[in-house]
């Protein structure tokens, strides 16, 4: 994976990793290269809490005379991101994976090269059309379902999703699938609305599927930054996130999303999504971003 973030994040190379690199070459370190990371940090959509409270770390050492130079000052940052982004360990490795997420947030994209990952593990996968309200829906869900050759369960425009879910779930017992993925609505009238139909659509694959782990992900486009707080907050006010997939990331230059997140909703990142090729999703690695990020 080296060198991922600078050929296939680029924007994001460009716009934090290269300025980074300038103030890791530095020999002393004062109050101004102080100023000019934060600044970094903040136009990397790193967000003004989290950006804070990694500064007030950094200015910690500084003052105690723990970051001499460039290199003491890079250690001391890989540090601080790596700690916010390994506080909550994300699943990845589920049988049900639940995906939702607002309309346009790469949610139908990033099953369908879910599904195509699971095919290259030799897993035989069933999706299951939850998304009723939006005519269009079904249709994009079959034609990734076409492109990775998987199987689909399709239910009727306005149908109650939850059936449409009990039904796939029969499905996937009876015709022994090794993993389920369900494409859920991205928009309903109200919150109280949205929670009432994930918690239903969550009884019922508990109650069909009661041996197989449940993640739950929720997509977000990368290139809204903080904007995306919000929607974020909604849906994990509505049901138990387990992990945040964050799509389209070769489309910004804000990699600091990923503290901001991790940090301010304590909801770890599972996997990451670019580019439109299937084999363009990554299970998000802490370790290899945070280095990458900092290795100009």
């Amino acid at each position: 994976m080296f060198g991922f973030i600078k050929n296939t994040l680029s924007k994001i190379y460009t716009a934090v990793t290269s300025k980074l690199g300038s103030l890791f070459g530095k020999t002393a370190i004062d109050e101004q290269t102080l100023k000019e990371l934060e600044l970094i940090l903040l136009q990397a959509d790193t967000g003004v809490k989290t950006t804070r409270a990694i500064m007030e770390q950094l200015k910690n050492a500084h003052n105690a005379g723990d970051l001499k130079d460039g290199n003491d000052l890079k250690t001391a940052l890989r540090e601080q991101l790596l700690t916010i982004l390994q506080e909550k360990e994300p699943q990845t490795d589920c049988t049900v994976y639940l995906l939702v997420g607002i309309n346009g947030s790469g949610k139908t994209t990033f099953a369908g090269k879910l599904a195509h990952k699971a095919k290259q593990e030799g897993k035989k996968t069933l999706f299951i059309a939850a998304d009723t309200f939006r005519a269009a829906a079904p249709e994009q869900l079959m034609q990734w379902a076409q492109k990775t050759d998987t199987a689909i369960e399709l239910g009727k425009t306005g149908q109650d999703p939850a059936s449409v879910v009990f039904t796939g779930c029969e499905r996937f017992n009876n015709d022994n699938f090794d993993q389920l993925i369900i494409d859920t609505a991205g928009r309903l009238q109200t919150k109280t609305n949205l929670m009432r139909e994930l918690e239903k659509i969550k009884r019922i694959i508990a109650k069909k599927l009661p041996d197989h782990k449940i993640c739950t992900l929720l997509t977000i486009d990368a290139m809204l930054g903080q904007n995306s707080f919000e929607q974020a907050q909604l849906f994990n006010d509505s049901t138990d996130v387990s992990g945040i997939v964050l799509t389209k990331m070769d489309g910004t230059g804000k990699g600091g999303i990923v503290f901001s997140i991790a940090n301010q909703l304590n909801i770890p990142i599972a996997f990451i999504s670019f580019g439109e090729q299937l084999k363009d999703c990554k299970p998000f690695d802490a370790q290899t971003y945070v280095k990458e990020l900092l290795e100009a």
